[in-house]
């Protein structure tokens, strides 16, 4: 049997500043080789235990820490950080926390050049990684100009090329396509044929069930589950749902029809909507986009109709578009062309911002204000208290309004933003990966939100990748491809 090399041995922790603690008793042995997929509600403990292993905690996030954690028989206390770097290698949910270089060949090669190999072995590892990871295609580029899924391929190489024993994975998928997490999952599959030790904290769980040796399920601080791998994949549909788990077995291929929906006189047209971000310097007049070629244009559509008062997912690979779609119906692209039918009115330019409102992934990026209440009623043309307390009681929200947007969770930020695009007025609504990141019981929650918002005669455009959501909630898929419009199906 392998030996333990991970101990964490009767653990409790509690971040600095929090009024109760993060991890109660906590006693966990991983042996040298398993993979082990850490699960459970947000806030269960599953980062604090990744922070435990790299030893981000207590040299990064401090606290009152008791108990002892050992990895390759290093106490985390007694070592610092740069000495784990060979030991232990870490991929964060967000890989652009992680990136120090502005192209990715330098980010693959920064850690071994950060440790000090010789040049030989840091060309060595270059030419390693790149053929075991298959990265041919992504040599020599921007990091900036990488899709979500590209971004977590080279975070997976860099850290790969320092040779750790140990692999940590932090919601690794939640910003990934369908493609991306099946690339993952392959490179979770090359790490355990290595031999090394690999650790997953994850929502999402029918990519990488099969390849787990063990399970541990978190609640409250503590270890309340485990099982090894087997035992967990034959627990049954009814036990993962009591657990208030994703599917462990899913087939996002079953979300939609294969035929076209047809979409009633009564609904949202969008029409002649282009653009392109390489636009080609003019001396006399600006270059019309019909002088285009169409590989040229990010934004080529010339027609297309949503049904009005619906929930639609709006689909594509990384990288494909969507974002710039977004943008663009909303009025947020300077030089996008194009109209927006509703209602028998017809929105054009920057008037297409009284027609939408996106709600962000991030929605810390559009919070401004002091309070809840002020930040509704800032959305407003006109302030009116009474209909701002309806709102935000309707949201459930109601009990925060007179608290910093700021102090909230993230479930209650995101609804106080949803709060903001009711009060604006906003008959077309746009969710930027409205569930990215989020457990079983909070996408339910922000599915139930969507289907409500478009029951109130709203029409709700889904950008994600999350197939288990566009199950739940959605009406239609609209499938984007290059800027164009694949399909739009019914589900």
């Amino acid at each position: 049997m392998n030996e333990d090399i991970i101990n964490i041995d009767h653990v409790s922790f509690c971040y600095k500043g929090a009024s109760k603690g993060l991890l109660n008793d906590v006693s966990l042995k991983i042996r040298k080789g398993e993979t082990v997929l850490l699960c459970g509600a947000s806030g269960s403990g599953k980062t604090t235990i990744i922070r435990l292993v790299n030893g981000l905690i207590p040299h990064y996030y401090s606290g009152d820490l008791q108990g002892d954690v050992t990895v390759a028989g290093r106490d985390i206390r007694n070592t610092e950080l740069y000495d784990l770097a060979g030991v232990v290698g870490t991929v964060f949910q967000n890989p652009r926390s992680q990136f120090f270089s502005i192209d990715t060949d330098g980010e693959i090669v920064f850690g071994p050049e950060n440790i000090g190999l010789p040049p030989e072995e840091i060309k060595k590892r270059f030419a390693d990684v790149k053929d075991e990871m298959q990265l041919q295609e992504l040599l020599g580029r921007s990091i900036f100009g990488l899709s979500g899924g590209e971004k977590q391929r080279i975070a997976c190489a860099s850290v790969s090329a320092l040779l750790p024993e140990v692999m940590l994975l932090d919601e690794p998928s939640s910003n990934l396509d369908i493609k991306a997490m099946n690339d993952l999952s392959n490179a979770v599959a090359r790490w355990k044929g290595q031999g090394k030790t690999v650790i997953i904290s994850e929502h999402r769980l029918w990519y990488v069930a099969p390849l787990v040796d063990r399970v541990i399920y978190m609640e409250n601080g503590r270890i309340a589950h485990e099982w090894t791998g087997e035992e967990f994949r034959s627990l049954g549909k009814q036990k993962i749902k009591e657990l208030k788990l994703r599917p462990v077995e899913f087939d996002p291929n079953e979300t939609a029809d294969t035929a076209d929906a047809s979409v009633s006189e009564d609904a949202v047209v969008i029409r002649d909507m282009y653009f392109s971000y390489n636009e080609k310097p003019h001396v006399i007049r600006r270059r019309k986009f019909s002088d285009y070629d169409e590989k040229d244009l990010d934004l080529n559509i010339p027609e297309l109709r949503l049904p009005k008062g619906k929930v639609i997912a709006v689909v594509g690979h990384n990288g494909t578009g969507k974002s710039t779609f977004f943008r663009g119906v909303c009025g947020l692209l300077k030089r996008c062309t194009g109209t927006i039918t509703a209602d028998g009115k017809v929105y054009k330019g920057k008037e297409r911002l009284r027609l939408c409102y996106m709600v962000m992934q991030d929605v810390n990026h559009q919070l401004f204000t002091d309070s809840v209440e002020n930040e509704v009623l800032l959305s407003m043309e006109e302030e009116d208290k009474g209909r701002c307390e309806e709102i935000l009681d309707s949201l459930g929200i109601l009990e925060f309004k007179d608290k910093h947007p700021m102090a909230l969770s993230g479930g209650q930020k995101q609804r106080v933003a949803v709060a903001s695009a009711i009060a604006s007025g906003a008959k077309l609504l746009l969710f930027d990966e409205p569930t990215s990141g989020l457990d079983y019981s909070h996408m339910e929650k922000v599915g139930s939100l969507l289907r409500k918002l478009a029951d109130s005669g709203h029409t709700i455009l889904v950008s994600t990748h999350d197939p288990e959501l566009i199950a739940e909630s959605c009406d239609y898929i609209l499938k984007i491809e290059d800027g164009k419009v694949e399909s739009l199906t019914r589900k």
